[in-house]
């Protein structure tokens, strides 16, 4: 099989120019998906800390690079939306978020905040022993003793080293959320209504801006919170 992806048929979220060279890397199977951007590609691409395939395994192999509190298994190993990257020998620290258009972005936060991360539910079931298993937007889940709080299109933010909850932001009107694809990708602002699709037709949410309003497909919104926020936009002040 081969390790090479042709940069035209990448996906949009892919933050790749698509016509400066024919291939690009192709991501390991992981994490995110299809939508996830090889871990080389965000160092070399994106934040430019290396110069080619050689030394960003020289970067993961001595411990300069951590993914949600890990060492990554490969360099090629799928990042996706709201990964966790830290750099501790540089003190800096990146939170994936949507930029417009819904190509990943990197947003700067500080050491505490790249502690935990941010997971939307998008499905729970019962496991042995009476506990319940959340499974999280990117593949990977978790298992609480007391489910019946979670619920489909729920945030949670889980330690990165413990890998237990340490908060929960419901889905519902009133609620924060950011737009992570679709034509209002990177947009915050707070559910204004929720309609419920008869069938298989996807649930729409109404998101009320600073700006005014848009209107677009529940799969498209994640919980968040202020300090989710707050962050942010401190960071790029």
């Amino acid at each position: 099989m081969t390790k090479h992806q042709k940069r035209l048929s990448v996906p949009k979220s892919w933050p790749v120019e698509r016509k400066t060279e024919t291939f690009t890397v192709k991501a390991d199977a992981g994490p995110h998906g299809e939508a996830g951007v090889p871990l080389v590609v965000v160092l070399r691409d994106v934040l430019g800390y290396v110069d080619s395939a050689r030394e960003a395994k020289y970067a993961v192999n001595h411990d300069g690079v951590l993914v949600n509190g890990d060492v990554p298994s490969s360099i090629d190993r799928p990042i996706g939306m709201f990964d966790i990257l830290a750099f501790p020998d540089r003190n800096d620290y990146f939170r994936v978020f949507p930029d417009e258009g819904g190509r990943l972005g990197l947003t700067s936060i500080d050491e505490d905040a790249a502690d935990s991360k941010l997971g939307k539910i998008t499905d729970k079931r019962l496991v042995s022993g009476g506990q319940v298993q959340l499974n999280l937007h990117d593949g990977t889940n978790l298992v609480v003793e007391d489910g019946e709080d979670y619920s489909g299109s729920d945030s949670v933010v889980v330690d990165n080293e413990t890998k237990e909850v340490v908060a929960h932001f419901v889905y519902e009107e009133g609620a924060l959320v950011t737009a992570v694809a679709g034509q209002h990708a990177g947009e915050v602002g707070e559910v204004e209504s929720i309609e419920v699709m008869p069938g298989s037709s996807d649930n729409t949410v109404t998101v009320e801006t600073e700006d005014g309003s848009f209107e677009t497909i529940e799969e498209y919104v994640v919980v968040i919170d202020e300090k989710f926020i707050g962050s942010e936009e401190g960071d790029e002040e």
